[in-house]
């Protein structure tokens, strides 16, 4: 009887949950009943098509720069990740998750460095509250000519950021903010912009167009250099990347940076 009562309590919240904008995979994941998802971010403007590796056997091919690729279900524990030249498992760069946990989310990165191809990796605890609507948004630095950033989400109709506090503050190069481990920020669905200066600066580097951010969006901001030979790079020469968490693989959104219309 008590399995019973529990199942009802828990079919009875998804469904409201899904009433009020949010999902069952929502509910699953709070309630962290939810198996461990992992997907992987290409981020190296000049990096060959790749393929994604867990525990050293391909979980998803011919990743392109920009790709994001589906959330998909992995075992619970330790879990070694890597990324190879399609086609072969030689790994560019590798890492792993020391306990990977039920209604976690994980993200995998692949980051250029001067000295060759490098990788980010995020464990996202997804501690959203079961009647929470808002949008999670994080930051990822993968830009080596951008070493420590700020990222300010501002409403479209207000971008003047000089009595503002960064969204997204001290974005080190390949770390996360909130860091790994760590639950997103949430903010309200609307229509923003997105800005990036200098950590401590209020000079703004990167200003994009405004962009709808919907209720329930799950988002991660990731800096690149702009394309070309990294080692000759400027400093804070860098485009924004939006990789948006789901279930259907789409290449991420490629902000436009207003200021020299790069």
């Amino acid at each position: 009887m008590k399995t019973i009562r529990t199942i009802a309590v828990l079919v009875g919240a998804a469904a409201l949950v899904s009433a009020c904008g949010g999902g069952s995979n929502d509910v699953g994941k709070e309630l962290g009943l939810q198996n461990p998802l992992i997907h992987f971010v290409h981020a190296i403007p000049s990096g060959p098509t790749v393929d994604f590796l867990v525990n050293g056997s391909a979980l998803q091919k011919n990743i392109a720069y920009k790709n994001v690729t589906n959330f998909a279900n992995i075992n619970t524990g330790a879990t070694s990740v890597s990324y190879a030249p399609a086609g072969t498992t030689t790994a560019l760069a590798s890492g792993s998750f020391p306990n990977v946990a039920k209604g976690h989310e994980y993200t995998v990165i692949a980051v250029p460095s001067a000295s060759g191809d490098d990788i980010g990796l995020i464990d996202d605890p997804f501690d959203k509250g079961l009647l929470s609507g808002s949008a999670r948004v994080r930051g990822f630095n993968a830009s080596l000519n951008a070493s420590n950033l700020d990222l300010y989400l501002v409403p479209s109709n207000n971008t003047n950021i000089s009595n503002a506090s960064p969204t997204l503050a001290g974005v080190s190069y390949k770390n996360a903010v909130p860091a790994s481990g760590q639950d997103s920020v949430y903010v309200s669905g609307g229509t923003y912009v997105l800005i990036a200066t200098a950590a401590g600066s209020k000079t703004p580097i990167f200003q994009s167009n405004s962009f709808d951010l919907a209720n329930n969006a799950d988002w991660l901001v990731t800096s690149v250099p702009i394309g070309g030979v990294l080692t000759q790079l400027l400093p804070n020469q860098i485009h924004l990347l939006v990789a948006q968490g789901g279930n259907t693989s789409q290449p991420a959104l490629e902000l436009t940076n207003t200021l020299n219309g790069q």
